[in-house]
């Protein structure tokens, strides 16, 4: 179980959301700003508190991409893969991320300060090829400025 400091927290997100119908999302939300991910022990908890079978949570859970069942990153960098920027080489600059952080896709950083994914527009094709660390995006790019970028973030 979650540390009992951590536990009261959960508690009371799960009090605000208590007799509200489709109040398991914003529960997971919520979980997920807590913890920075759901763990196994925080669904167990979620499943038992609104009594949702826990394989009904995990079928929410793994369906939307915004919800994290192993942690992440501090810093989250994304890759357009979008028409725009594979065009004007985005593929380098996908394999520059890969190479500087030395993960693929979809993985995070042994010392859980970058997680890397791929993205399929990130609407700045004016800038592309394009990266988003983060919130801020960087534009332009080749394989020498993404090892620029990312060690602003190290």
């Amino acid at each position: 179980m979650p540390e009992l400091f951590d536990l009261l927290k959960m508690e009371a997100i799960l009090q605000k959301y208590k007799g509200q119908d489709g109040s398991l999302i914003p529960i997971l939300q919520e979980a997920q700003n807590l913890y920075g991910y759901l763990t196994e022990e925080v669904l167990g908890h979620i499943s038992r508190e609104l009594k949702i079978p826990i394989s009904r949570i995990y079928g929410v859970v793994t369906f939307y991409a915004q919800f994290y069942l192993t942690p992440r990153g501090r810093h989250t960098v994304r890759v357009c893969r979008g028409t725009a920027c594979h065009v004007r080489g985005g593929k380098q600059i996908l394999k520059a991320v890969q190479k500087q952080l030395n993960i693929g896709e979809g993985e995070t950083t042994p010392d859980f300060k970058f997680t890397f994914e791929t993205v399929a527009c990130l609407g700045a094709c004016a800038l592309s090829p394009v990266l988003l660390v983060g919130k801020n995006y960087y534009g332009k790019l080749t394989p020498a400025k993404v090892e620029q970028v990312l060690k602003q973030y190290v």
